[in-house]
């Protein structure tokens, strides 16, 4: 799948398109018993694209995209998405056919609580570097660790 140059606004769509098709991707989806499986799809000067898998109970630490703004989209499946307000995680449950667009400062936590496996495609501006990655205490995020592209993933 070609990927044609986007502006921040549409990263949604363009995971839309790769969602439409997993059968074009250039890596076969599958899904690992150990651990949330990922690959990347596509990358460019302009930004990265993501394939996820998530079994039941798989999830993400609370962390940040490293000041890369994105977007992601639930190609099956269900995910829960929690973000920090107020001091404490809120969450939004994302079905199959939902998204949500982010800029470079937001902290979030995604995992699968349903009973059926799920697939997302995320897309990142620019392509991430790094991560960090939280702990919530008292209120506060508190910096747990800083994870390094080509080191951590």
């Amino acid at each position: 799948m070609p990927a044609a140059p986007t502006t921040e606004s549409d990263l949604l769509a363009v995971a839309r398109r790769w969602a439409a098709d997993p059968a074009s991707w250039p890596v076969p989806l599958r899904f690992d018993p150990v651990s949330r499986w990922y690959a990347r799809l596509a990358a460019d000067d302009n930004h990265e694209v993501w394939a996820l898998s998530w079994l039941p109970g798989q999830g993400t630490d609370l962390h940040d995209h490293g000041g890369s703004s994105g977007a992601f989209l639930v190609v099956s499946g269900v995910l829960t998405e929690e973000t920090v307000s107020g001091g404490r995680l809120r969450p939004h449950l994302l079905a199959a056919g939902s998204g949500r667009r982010f800029g470079r400062r937001h902290v979030h936590v995604v995992t699968n609580r349903h009973d059926e496996p799920a697939v997302s495609v995320h897309v990142y501006r620019p392509a991430l570097r790094r991560m960090t990655r939280y702990r919530l205490a008292e209120g506060r995020l508190l910096v747990a660790e800083v994870a390094e592209a080509g080191v951590a993933w």
